[in-house]
């Protein structure tokens, strides 16, 4: 499929010298980033905000056994020891 794109000249200059410098043509470097934007975007749009932050979830460890329920407590007692 051919498509025509209309740009900036400042991203068509950009866009041969990093052909030069890589040894690609300007269609290639072009078909990497659309490839790269549309797999970014698709698996973007299929998950859900579970599977965006499940990395996160666990990942730290304050230390403190009842931080769940006693939450209040404990930030109170940092902010009263920050201040001193």
């Amino acid at each position: 499929m051919q498509f025509t794109v209309r740009m900036p000249n400042e991203y068509g200059e950009k866009i041969a010298m990093l052909a030069d410098k890589m040894g690609l043509k300007k269609s290639d470097i072009a078909r990497l980033a659309l490839k790269q934007f549309v797999e970014e975007n698709l698996d973007r749009d299929q998950s859900t905000p579970f599977q965006k932050v499940k990395h996160l979830l666990g990942s730290a460890e304050s230390g403190i056994k009842d931080l769940g329920q006693r939450h209040r407590y404990h930030l109170i007692k940092k902010i009263k020891k920050a201040s001193i």
